[in-house]
């Protein structure tokens, strides 16, 4: 599916359905206008495609708009019998090209102002390696003392990155680990369908290194041979975990609800909308025994198999717990672009696993973990910070 925010309708006996930020749907004669929240000055395109499963995507509006406040409105010809309409700002996405694997002395970086026709097919998730711009700005991190699933470690407080980022689109998958490291770690073996499964049983260690790459927040380095080193070697990029701030920024995209998609939850095990947005316990990720050897109807799935959120970011729900780079902290409070505590014992999770209820699945759910700690529950996200 391609990411963005996604609206659908039929010409005939016209049936619609909106997800994400799109705040109005309206059928006028034989056109269609969308109607989204956006963020003023951002320009933004418009895709279509005849179908989900077999996406062709076409531009809609080649010149892009851009709108002043934060409504936009544009108005497409219903030209087909049955269309799918995705509307994507056009924040740069950044791809690095992994295809000469281990090896390779460099890794080129190549900029995007919107998806490719054919949407994020598989060499994005295993060869390739796409992140989105995030806008920084203000945000409400943390959950109400209301939500259902809440944890006491969760309270809410402003939070205002001063720069935009980037993060992965996806989760960092077995064949993208691959071609960094050169080899296959995870307990999910199934050579059918491992290279886009989320990569797990890596540790923080791993991700970042045991001598430099523990100093979080006291600098940045990482160890040159750990995963970001090489990541950075071969790239000139400072690529790196994001910081729990960054993450959850990504992925609310502008909402304030338990779920990016607008809805609060009904019951922490079994829930209807976490199963739009991720692979969880009750959706197949089965919270009892999942043989190693399983494709991916089971245990985890292949990357961007759920609806993303409305910054056409994937899996930030289920599939793998995803480490952040700060030290746990129990009261975090309003703070300028925050790194999180100064020291600690373990390090942050984000998002919830292939194994966990729905209340382990919502923005504001923390978890944490030893750095040196390695689970076929545990994977991670990668992230570009501002630059200097």
């Amino acid at each position: 599916m391609k990411t963005g925010l996604v609206c659908w309708g039929l010409m005939c006996g016209l049936s619609v359905s909106a997800f994400g930020q799109l705040t109005n749907v309206q059928a006028e004669a034989n056109s269609l206008r969308l109607e989204w929240k956006c963020i003023p000055g951002n320009p933004y395109y418009v895709f279509s495609t005849p179908d989900l499963m077999e996406p062709a995507w076409s531009n809609r509006m080649p010149d892009c708009v851009v709108f002043a406040d934060a409504q936009g409105s544009s108005l497409f010809s219903m030209d087909e019998p049955t269309t799918f309409y995705c509307v994507a700002a056009s924040n740069d996405y950044l791809v690095v090209d992994l295809s000469d694997g281990p090896d390779a002395t460099n890794y080129p970086v190549s900029h995007l102002s919107y998806m490719p026709p054919g949407g994020w097919v598989d060499e994005y998730k295993t060869t390739k390696l796409v992140l989105r711009r995030i806008p920084g700005g203000n945000f409400t991190m943390g959950s109400p003392t209301n939500e259902l699933g809440r944890d006491s470690d969760e309270p809410q407080h402003t939070v205002t990155l001063t720069q935009d980022y980037y993060i992965g689109v996806f989760e960092v998958t077995q064949k993208q680990w691959e071609r960094v490291m050169g080899n296959w770690p995870s307990n999910f073996t199934n050579t059918t369908c491992r290279d886009s499964r989320p990569v797990e049983k890596v540790s923080y260690n791993d991700i970042r290194g045991t001598i430099a790459g523990t100093n979080w927040p006291a600098d940045g380095n990482v160890d040159t041979n750990s995963f970001m080193g090489r990541m950075r070697t071969k790239t000139g990029q400072s690529f790196d975990l994001p910081t729990e701030a960054q993450w959850e920024r990504a992925c609310r995209a502008g909402t304030t609800s338990a779920l990016y998609s607008g809805y609060e939850l009904t019951t922490t095990s079994n829930d209807m909308h976490v199963a739009e947005l991720g692979r969880y316990a009750f959706n197949g990720g089965n919270e009892g025994y999942v043989p190693r050897d399983v494709d991916a109807s089971e245990g985890s799935a292949k990357a961007g198999s759920y609806l993303p959120n409305a910054w056409g970011v994937y899996d930030l729900y289920g599939n793998a717990w995803e480490c952040c780079l700060d030290w746990m902290e129990s009261d975090p409070s309003e703070v300028l672009d925050p790194k999180g505590a100064t020291r600690g014992t373990s390090r942050v999770m984000r998002g919830g696993c292939w194994g966990g209820y729905a209340g382990g699945c919502r923005s504001a759910m923390r978890g944490n973990i030893d750095p040196g700690i390695r689970s076929k529950f545990y994977g991670f996200r990668i992230c570009l910070p501002p630059g200097p």
